[in-house]
């Protein structure tokens, strides 16, 4: 890659690429064309997504047909049936959609969304028990299970019948669930494992709704299955996407595009709310990933992700003010939490990096676990580092863990688990989570710095803006600006905005608005 900027006032290097621009004549072909995307059909895909142009046949993905029969025997023989989520946007999106189609259905359905705080991440037998107890026969999980090894065995010796729905990296062994439907799978060929949690729980929809369009059901079910249009779903849909930060690509470009402009129809009650709170006129990626997310996550973040759900499926106006109003003031709270944690993380982070450290492992006495995550991404940014931060309380402490490029932090957490360091942990290659028992503190801060080292070998973490063109500074009109929102949805396919040029103030200020794209104006 060629450096245009040795060093920036933040202390990253520019680097691009490709080679210059002379105009910015088809600055958007040739932006496209460096992701690979040429050819008239395949630009005009992208450029306008469609899910008639993207949407596959459910049955690529391993294991679809399955759960697709289990749930329909379910639904047909009026079997109480569990929805199973997570507490972030993601789990809440694709627990709603589930819910809201088995309810047009008029089938048994109930909900569970697990506590952060109290019972964490994932399946907990707990929960199962007390869902086979309520008489319960058929659980689904969205978001999550694809790591409940034992829950599921748990699951299944209570009598219940299990369809794993999930997008996380599965372990060597999957759950011995009546169906796993996860396009991570080793042996799923879909080529379809961008997609988010809600992705694949609308794809299992789709599936559902076409297994049981051809059994032979009653005329009054018939009917209800004819009258269900699932693309007035795609408003959440495209909401778990862009909250959970999958890449704007292939399928998961058409759900966004989509659903943005179902979301703009303003159909579902508590999102519309929603969106007058957080003062959205017009749906956009950013709205949705910067206003609405966070509100939502407020919930689970704090205390339960319940008043979250509830907002999406509620359809009584005066509960759902009161769910928003109430969801509005938990992510304020949330803000004041976090930001007084962050003084404090700084602090120690500061120390760390005093010492030459090459990652930042940082712990305080009874933090707040919602905000671990967000803080641990905020001192990766400061300080390009991997960062863990974590709460202590009762012998045991609890983390989450963001990475930077090159440093793959979901392996060190699998393998600090495997050493025994960690006695829980998961995650991916930019986000992990962890608990360990407090004893073993200082074991894994010394873990995490060897691994760090480990698979640096040698080189030094240097913080670099990866930027596509670079272009005169008279291009710098709102010409480029047209130009530019005809890439929209942007996402994390879509780098972030740099404009380092002198004047044109107004058209600066509008790109870096829209835009997601880098572009350097010399």
């Amino acid at each position: 890659m060629r450096k245009i900027v040795e060093k920036s006032m933040l202390g990253k290097a520019w680097v691009a690429e490709y080679e210059s621009f002379d105009d910015n004549g088809n600055l958007v072909g040739k932006i496209l064309a460096n992701r690979g995307i040429e050819g008239d059909d395949e630009v005009k895909k992208f450029l306008a997504p469609s899910i008639k142009e993207y949407m596959p046949n459910p049955s690529v993905l391993k294991d679809m047909d399955n759960a697709a029969r289990i749930i329909a025997d379910a639904v047909e023989n009026n079997h109480k049936i569990a929805i199973y989520g997570d507490y972030d946007v993601d789990g809440v999106t694709s627990t709603a959609i589930f819910v809201k189609y088995l309810r047009e259905l008029d089938c048994d359905v109930v909900w569970h969304l697990p506590t952060r705080e109290g019972e964490g991440y994932g399946l907990n037998d707990a929960a199962l028990q007390e869902l086979a107890e309520a008489g319960v026969k058929l659980v689904i999980t969205v978001d999550c299970g694809i790591s409940g090894i034992h829950e599921v065995e748990y699951a299944k010796g209570l009598g219940l019948h299990v369809v794993v729905t999930d997008h996380h990296s599965p372990d060597s062994e999957l759950p011995n669930a009546d169906a796993v439907v996860n396009p991570k799978r080793l042996d799923d060929t879909s080529e379809l494992n961008y997609l988010a949690g809600v992705g694949v729980a609308f794809l299992t929809l789709v599936a559902l709704n076409r297994e049981l369009k051809s059994r032979s059901l009653s005329d009054e079910v018939s009917e209800k299955i004819s009258e269900i249009n699932l693309m007035n779903y795609m408003d959440l849909v495209a909401l778990g996407t862009i909250c959970d930060t999958m890449p704007l690509v292939g399928l998961n470009r058409a759900f966004v595009a989509t659903g943005l402009k179902v979301m703009g129809l303003r159909q579902n009650l508590g999102l519309r709310v929603l969106m007058d709170i957080a003062s959205i006129k017009k749906p956009s990626v950013y709205a949705a990933g910067f206003a609405l997310g966070p509100r939502l996550n407020a919930a689970g973040r704090l205390d339960s992700a319940a008043p979250a759900l509830e907002l999406l499926l509620t359809d009584n106006p005066l509960i759902a003010n009161d769910l928003a109003n109430k969801l509005h003031e938990m992510n304020q709270e949330r803000i004041d939490i976090q930001n007084a944690i962050m003084l404090r993380a700084t602090e120690m982070a500061e120390n760390c990096c005093a010492s030459g450290h090459c990652s930042l492992f940082v712990c305080g006495e009874n933090w707040h676990g919602g905000v671990m995550g967000i803080i641990a991404g905020r001192l990766k940014d400061k300080y390009n580092l991997p960062s863990c931060v974590a709460t202590k309380a009762d012998g045991v402490i609890n983390g989450s863990g963001r990475s930077v490029s090159g440093i793959d932090l979901g392996k060190i957490i699998h393998d600090a688990l495997a050493a025994g360091v960690i006695s829980e942990g998961g995650g991916h290659a930019a986000a992990a989570g962890f608990s360990l028992l407090a004893e073993n503190e200082e074991k894994f801060c010394e873990f995490l710095e060897r691994a760090v080292k480990e698979q640096l070998n040698g080189q030094v973490l240097s913080p670099e803006v990866v930027v596509d063109a670079e272009l005169d500074a008279g291009g710098a009109n709102m010409y480029l600006v047209k130009q530019l929102s005809a890439l929209e949805p942007f996402g994390r396919v879509i780098r972030n905005l740099h404009w380092c040029c002198m004047g044109r103030c107004c058209a600066m200020y509008r790109l870096w608005v829209m835009g997601r794209i880098c572009v350097v104006l010399l």
